[in-house]
């Protein structure tokens, strides 16, 4: 049995402070590459082998089997949070 890859790509809005729902909000793209069984390469040895966050064209949090940029600002630690929520 072979394992089914998935790829997903999408955005998440993340309000800024204080704006509440109807102020401005960072946009967060995203791509998951994620496995219908848990791994021991994956986020907290989840379905996620791959993520990449990226705010404004730079990339803001990474894992490719292991973290090259953990969230490197609080609208990326929100949008990982998402994720791993949905996906992992």
């Amino acid at each position: 049995m072979t394992k089914n890859r998935l790829w997903k790509e999408g955005t998440i809005g993340i309000p800024e402070k204080g704006k509440g729902l109807t102020g401005k909000a960072t946009i967060c793209h995203y791509w998951v590459k994620r496995y219908d069984e848990p791994s021991e390469y994956g986020i907290d040895e989840g379905r996620i082998s791959k993520l990449e966050i990226m705010i404004h064209g730079k990339t803001v949090c990474n894992y490719d089997r292991g973290w090259d940029v953990k969230p490197t600002c609080k609208e990326a630690e929100i949008a990982l949070s998402i994720l791993l929520n949905a996906y992992n």
